[in-house]
């Protein structure tokens, strides 16, 4: 250590995840805490929270607009975008903005440094400020810094102009042409938002189908729903852009051209490992960018932590959150490190259809070599299921035969999000599909009875 640098404790590079790293147990601790955007991470100001309450009012104009067939005669006589935006943000701002105020006033151990960190050395790290560059030091150093949307190298992206899941939620109005870049859940999740406010939408992806890594049934359902909203243009690439006058023109690979209003990048994230330079601090690297770490957190250099999105192989705020409470118990030191447990990782996507999903899809399953067992139960099918009117959603379970446990549940349709959470307490927990399915009631009629049913069509449950 060198008095050219301020020594600390800790440093937590992220105001994010990072931000409960800090507990009673660091009282005595000196600790720097260093965020170049704001407080809270992309999950507060970008990504899980604004775009949710985005997706509630979209999903209030679908339920309004296929009423008629329920003997409702609704419609929807307008959407307020600037309301929308401005009452998310109004909520969300004052929480950010909070959390810094509380770090930098209220915690007399802590100190913020709001800049750009980046690492010089081992625990060694300059911050740039708006006031200057300042080189701080920590016998321990925690990096929650998170991802960034990933930008294709188009000819012309860049001059043209682009949105991001970074800014498309703070626009002045609704696009009147978005042409979405990507078929993944960020893409799928803003096409339902936009295109529900009003937005004409056409998406470009290079695959056949829509959410690729999910469930190969549950991929192609989402993409026959999105086919009867939105202009697909599947199986193809974007190999130039051009701006005409007030219009973007995207030349695609197949040949044709597409004509829009704006364009939204939406083709995955990558870690921050580089803008921190992290190979200057030692810290080996996978050949996607993130950060090497153990079961416990560690990275290749001692003292050193990493969670979340910059190295952790699932970009899940949940996951995150996880990783922190690993983290956090261990850099105290005590005598038996936490590991993360990766056991059960469920995600959701919530555009409209609602989809869920945890464990291995029906593909992986079988590449593995597992003598798979399908269960699938449709809603229309249940009596909840009925009285939606439901037509199109199912659930779609997998078990390994030999062990009669769960391995992967997939869910397409309203409440998904909710439904699969018994599913993934049962994996969790090492239940067997017959203890699942008759080891519990289940509400009559409510739609768990999904669940109930899909197990039910196990053989011999």
């Amino acid at each position: 250590m060198s008095d050219d640098f301020e020594h600390y404790d800790l440093i937590i590079l992220g105001a994010g995840s990072g931000n409960s790293i800090v507990s009673p147990a660091l009282d005595d601790w000196k600790i720097a805490m260093v965020e170049e955007w704001v407080f809270g991470g992309t999950c507060l100001n970008r990504g899980c929270i604004p775009t949710k309450m985005f997706v509630h009012a979209a999903d209030i104009v679908q339920t309004v607009q296929h009423a008629a067939h329920l003997g409702v005669d609704a419609h929807v006589d307008g959407v307020r975008w600037l309301d929308i935006r401005d009452r998310v943000f109004g909520r969300i701002d004052p929480i950010a903005a909070g959390g810094e105020k509380y770090r930098t006033h209220e915690c007399p151990n802590i100190t913020v440094h709001a800049g750009r960190g980046r690492f010089v050395g081992e625990r060694r790290m300059e911050v740039t400020t708006p006031t200057g560059v300042r080189r701080i030091e920590a016998n321990q150093i925690v990096i929650a810094a998170g991802a960034r949307p990933m930008i294709p190298d188009i000819p012309g992206l860049a001059e043209v102009g682009y949105l991001t899941s970074d800014d498309i939620m703070r626009v002045d109005e609704v696009p009147e042409h978005l042409i979405v870049l990507g078929g993944g859940f960020i893409a799928c999740e803003l096409a339902h938002v936009f295109g529900s406010y009003g937005a004409r939408v056409t998406i470009v992806q290079r695959g056949q189908h829509l959410l690729r890594a999910e469930d190969h049934d549950i991929s192609e359902a989402i993409t026959a729903a999105f086919a009867k909203r939105f202009d697909l243009r599947l199986g193809t690439a974007v190999d130039r852009v051009e701006r005409h006058g007030d219009k973007v023109h995207l030349t695609l690979r197949d040949g044709s051209v597409l004509e829009g209003t704006h364009i939204l990048v939406a083709t995955g994230r990558v870690p921050n490992s580089d803008s921190i330079d992290a190979t200057a601090g030692g810290l080996a690297l996978h050949p996607d960018g993130r950060i090497v770490v153990d079961e416990t957190g560690a990275t290749s250099v001692p003292g050193v932590w990493a969670l979340g999105d910059i190295s952790s192989p699932y970009q899940l705020k949940h996951v995150a959150n996880h990783e922190a409470k690993t983290v956090a118990h261990n850099i105290v030191g005590p005598d038996v490190l936490r590991t993360n447990d990766y056991r059960a990782v469920p995600h959701a996507v919530f555009t409209n259809p609602q989809i869920a999903s945890v464990g291995l899809t029906e593909h992986e399953a079988r590449i593995a070599g597992i003598d798979v067992m399908v269960a699938v139960q449709r809603y229309s099918d249940v009596a909840y299921g009925w009285a939606l009117e439901d037509t199109t959603s199912f659930c779609k379970l997998l078990a390994d035969r030999a062990t009669r446990r769960l391995i992967g549940a997939h869910i397409i349709g309203p409440h998904a999000s909710s439904l699969i959470q018994q599913l993934i307490q049962g994996m969790r927990y090492d239940a067997t599909i017959d203890e699942m399915a008759r080891g519990q009631y289940y509400i009559h009629p409510a739609l768990g009875e999904v669940v109930e049913n899909a197990l039910l069509n196990f053989d011999g449950v």
